[in-house]
């Protein structure tokens, strides 16, 4: 059988502009491949409602898991949650689960809840909740979707805690070793060894 096979939606204005360095898909490659799940595409686009439906809607049907980065947060631009209910046709509703999670946070804070931070809560309707931390705001996963904070820390802490759910596949080990010649001279030689040894 081959290896499940996952892509990424790198969401944000931001990251386009080149004001901010996408690390997160570099984590998810690593990440995935340390289970032998194969990250096959990744897909960078702006804060675009339209942008964000069709990409989760062509890549759910090919990936066996898609992720998605940024755009969850408590203001105007971040249009993720709702683009995703758009996408997979389901109502966009506030998950009170995940509204006592952030009244409990803001609580603590001694901070009220308002508005933009209950929109935090609004949801894909029979989303699952990605619990990260006591003292932070959750992600969520729908069909074969999983929903990530754009920001670097919080977006590995949400994959770190999902990954051990994924199914495994087989992992690819690595040898490297250093040869300090022109790639033109061991070309040949490197042609013969991949037909010598296809599998590798």
């Amino acid at each position: 059988m081959s290896n499940p096979r996952a892509a990424a939606i790198i969401i944000g204005d931001e990251i386009l502009s080149g004001r901010t360095l996408d690390t997160n898909s570099q984590y998810l490659a690593k990440s995935l491949t340390s289970m032998g799940i194969d990250l096959c595409e990744v897909r960078t686009i702006e804060d675009d409602s339209d942008a964000i439906i069709k990409a989760a809607r062509e890549l759910k049907e090919k990936y066996d898991y898609v992720f998605t980065s940024g755009g969850i947060g408590p203001t105007h631009d971040d249009i993720t949650s709702i683009s995703i209910a758009k996408a997979l046709n389901l109502p966009y509703e506030r998950n009170n689960q995940a509204f006592q999670i952030i009244t409990d946070l803001y609580k603590k804070r001694d901070q009220k809840i308002n508005k933009a931070r209950e929109k935090m809560s609004y949801m894909p309707s029979g989303s699952k909740l990605i619990i990260y931390s006591e003292e932070g705001v959750p992600g969520f996963k729908v069909d074969n979707i999983y929903v990530l904070a754009g920001i670097p820390n919080i977006f590995k802490a949400m994959l770190d805690s999902v990954i051990s759910s994924f199914v495994p596949g087989k992992i690819m080990k690595t040898l490297t070793k250093e040869v300090m010649v022109g790639e033109s001279v061991i070309a040949e030689e490197f042609l013969k060894l991949q037909k010598k040894y296809p599998k590798i």
